[in-house]
């Protein structure tokens, strides 16, 4: 067995589920938004991002070389929100039939035992650029190709990271994404989860700016 196929197969579902030409698998939802943002490039730029949100999300945003700014928000966050102004989505708390926003990067988290889809760890892209979706496919494994190490010419000049998810993970939402779906066929339609976060911005022992 191909253990890339396994994992290739749970990025088509959910791509399916969601309405998203494609979908790449990753590690965790806080390495997507990394990924994400280093591709669309916030190197100097504020990226305005709720004052109540889950840390990775700053720190991530930090980590790309952009600017945080936060907005006031409510304490209870819900769904999902846009990192304005960019493309790119935190959309950790929404996983639901046809989510997918045109010319959008959606970011989904599956870890933790609030979120709809569990496969105990790990993340997603939705994104409808073919060149997105090669690139994150490429950085997210190194920058190798999925084939053998022996046979790869490593020519992807951005680097990369492991960030790949494993296929036992990958196996896993294989059998949970079969729930999503009634049984005539349909798709079900999950209510947006809602979840209280700190108010980041008054924490002034981390340094955002």
């Amino acid at each position: 067995m191909n253990p890339h196929s396994v994992t290739a197969e749970l990025e088509k579902e959910i791509a399916r589920y969601t309405g998203a030409p494609y979908c790449v698998c990753v590690d965790n939802e806080s390495n997507a938004l990394g990924m994400a943002l280093r591709f669309i490039g916030i190197e100097n730029k504020e990226i305005i991002i709720p004052s109540h949100t889950y840390i990775s999300v700053p720190v991530e945003i930090k980590a790309a070389g952009g600017i945080v700014k936060f907005e006031d928000s409510p304490e209870h966050l819900i769904g999902e929100y846009q990192l304005k102004p960019t493309i790119v989505w935190d959309s950790a708390l929404r996983f639901t039939a046809d989510m997918f926003r045109p010319g959008m990067l959606q970011c989904l988290s599956f870890t933790g035992q609030w979120k709809h889809l569990k496969t105990v760890k790990g993340g997603a892209i939705l994104t409808d650029s073919i060149e997105a979706y090669n690139w994150f496919k490429r950085y997210r494994f190194s920058g190798r190709r999925e084939c053998s190490y022996h046979e790869d010419t490593f020519d992807f000049l951005s680097g990369g990271k492991n960030y790949y998810m494993p296929h036992v993970l990958a196996a896993i939402g294989l059998q949970m994404i079969q729930g999503f779906y009634n049984l005539d066929g349909s798709k079900k339609v999950m209510e947006d989860i809602s979840l209280p976060y700190p108010d980041l911005s008054l924490n002034k022992h981390i340094a955002f700016k």
